[in-house]
């Protein structure tokens, strides 16, 4: 028996792949355990701000010419 896998069958071995892949995904974002990290993660943006109580000084940063 001679088996060949046309276009439409490994279009449908893709659709399977991405959706599998998909649902996985969508399990490990929504896990409950990952919330600690996400939480950590969220305030990552911040993390080069000054603290309020800092009081050391730092050097102003060099400003770049717009000029051409």
């Amino acid at each position: 028996m001679v088996f060949e896998m046309s276009s439409g069958m490994i279009r449908g071995l893709g659709t399977v792949v991405v959706f599998v892949a998909f649902v996985g995904l969508t399990l490990w974002v929504f896990n409950g355990k990952r919330n600690p990290a996400f939480a950590e993660a969220r305030l990552l943006p911040f993390a080069d701000e000054p603290q309020q109580g800092n009081t050391t000084t730092q050097e102003p940063a060099t400003t770049r010419s717009t000029r051409p």
